[in-house]
C-alpha cells in the first residue's frame, strides 16, 4: 500500500495570477525563504502550499484567512481530485452564496509548517535530497504563525479582514491577534483553547506513544522503506485514541451502543479468542485506516506536539494577561458536547478578552467534530463574525 503524504518540494512558486482569484482553489506554492524555528533550527528555505477563492478588491480590504485544524489542509472547499485526496473540509461554508461568500470575500488558506500537503514538513526534502524525517525539529504554534505572517507578506496582504479557525487553527488565530494586532481587523475561534490542559496533553502523549512503538517508525526515518512500509499500525491506533476525543459519549451511545458489526458476533470464539467485533470497533478501524492512508505520521507527531506546547500566556505574564490584550472583535464559539476542548475553555477566552462580547455555542450531539458537521449553526456564527469586522 502507498500510504503517506504528498510532497511538493521543488515545484515552481505562484505567479501574480492569484490576485485574480481562483474559483476552484487550485493549490499554489510560494517560497518564503530561510526560516529559524523557536528551537533554533534553521531551514534554508520554507515552501508554503496555499489555495485562494474569490478576488482581492482594489483596496485589499476583503481578505479572509482560514486557519485549518490538525488533519486539515489548504483545501477548504472543492472536490477531491488531482492534488487533493479529499473534498474540501469546510465546503458547506465557503463559496459563492455561502456564509463566506467568495463573490464578496477573497479567501485564503495555507497548509501549516510541519504539514504534509505541500508546505515544508518532515517528508520534504532537505539540502541533501533526502526527507527531513527524524531531523525535522520541534515546531510551535508561534513558529506556524510566523510562517503564516511571512506568507501573508509574500502574497501582498496588508491586513486580514477576518482570520478564523477551529481547534489547532483557533490557537493560531489567538496568537496572530496578540502578535500582529495591526494585521487583523477581527478574529473567530471555534472549539479551541488559550492553553492546552493536562488532560489534553495526556491524550496527545498516548497517541504519540502508539506511533513511537510501531516497529516501522524507525525514529521517523521510514520514508525509504520498500513497499510503502511505515508506522501505519501505530498511526491507526493514535487516530482511534483521537477520534474518541473528537466525538461525544452520547453520540457513540446513540449511533452504536452495543451493536455488533454486520455479520459478526463478538461472542463467537476462534481458538479461544473473540473473533467478532462491535460496530464501534469497526467504525474506529475505518477512520484509522482512512487517516493512515492520507496523513504522514511525522506530521501527526509534529502538529500534536505543537498543540501540547501551546500556552498563549507563556512569556506574556499568564493566559489572563495575554487575553486582556486582545481588543479587536473576537467571535468565540464552543460546542456543547466537546470533550476535547470543553466549553469552559472557550468561556475563559470570553471572560478575559475585551474583544470577545459573548460565548456562542453550537448545540450538537457530535462533540468536537461539530465544527465540521453542524453547518447551519456554524454558518450563523461565521456571519456574526463577518458583521463585526471593523
Amino acid at each position: 500500500m502507498n500510504y503517506g503524504p504528498i510532497a511538493y518540494e521543488g515545484l515552481p512558486p505562484a505567479s501574480a495570477a492569484w490576485r485574480e482569484g481562483d474559483p476552484v482553489g487550485d493549490r499554489r506554492f510560494i517560497d518564503i525563504g530561510e526560516f529559524t524555528t523557536e528551537s533554533g533550527f534553521s531551514f534554508p528555505h520554507v515552501t508554503v502550499a496555499y489555495e485562494t477563492w474569490g478576488a482581492l478588491n482594489a483596496d485589499g480590504s476583503n481578505a479572509v484567512y482560514i486557519a485549518h485544524a490538525l488533519t486539515g489542509d489548504s483545501h477548504v472547499t472543492g472536490t477531491a481530485g488531482v492534488g487533493h485526496k479529499t473534498a474540501g473540509w469546510w465546503d458547506a461554508l465557503v463559496g459563492a452564496g455561502k456564509a463566506i461568500d467568495t463573490d464578496e470575500w477573497f479567501v485564503v488558506c495555507a497548509n501549516i509548517l510541519g504539514g504534509c500537503q505541500g508546505t515544508t514538513g518532515p517528508a520534504s526534502l532537505g539540502p541533501d535530497g533526502k526527507p527531513w524525517g527524524s531531523r525535522f525539529p520541534t515546531v510551535t504554534i508561534e513558529d506556524m504563525v510566523e510562517v503564516e505572517r511571512r506568507f501573508t507578506d509574500a502574497i501582498g496582504i496588508e491586513r486580514w479582514a477576518l482570520i478564523l479557525g477551529p481547534s489547532l487553527g483557533g490557537m493560531r488565530v489567538l496568537d496572530w491577534m496578540l502578535r500582529y494586532p495591526d494585521r487583523i481587523a477581527s478574529g473567530m475561534v471555534l472549539g479551541t483553547t488559550a492553553a492546552v490542559s493536562a488532560d489534553e496533553i495526556g491524550t496527545h502523549a498516548a497517541q504519540l506513544a502508539a506511533i513511537y512503538a510501531d516497529p516501522h517508525f524507525l525514529n521517523g526515518d521510514f520514508y525509504e522503506q520498500p513497499d510503502g512500509q511505515g508506522p501505519h499500525r501505530g498511526m491507526g491506533v493514535a487516530r482511534q485514541f483521537a477520534h474518541l476525543t473528537y466525538r461525544s459519549e452520547a453520540e457513540l451511545a446513540e449511533r452504536f451502543g452495543r451493536m455488533y458489526q454486520e455479520d459478526e458476533d463478538p461472542y463467537e470464539w476462534t481458538h479461544g479468542k473473540r473473533s467478532g467485533r462491535f460496530a464501534l470497533e469497526s467504525y474506529l478501524e475505518h477512520h484509522a485506516d482512512k487517516l493512515a492512508r492520507r496523513f504522514d505520521a511525522n506530521t501527526y507527531i509534529a502538529l500534536t506536539n505543537a498543540m501540547s506546547l501551546f500556552d498563549l500566556g507563556r512569556n506574556r505574564g499568564g493566559v489572563e494577561v495575554a487575553l486582556a490584550q486582545i481588543t479587536a472583535p473576537l467571535t468565540v464559539v464552543g460546542i456543547n458536547s466537546d470533550r476535547l476542548f470543553p466549553v469552559h475553555q472557550q468561556q475563559r477566552i470570553v471572560d478575559h478578552a475585551p474583544g470577545a462580547e459573548q460565548l456562542y455555542v453550537v448545540e450538537s450531539l457530535v462533540g468536537h467534530d461539530g465544527f465540521l458537521v453542524e453547518d447551519e449553526q456554524v454558518a450563523t456564527f461565521v456571519k456574526i463574525a463577518l458583521n463585526r469586522i471593523r
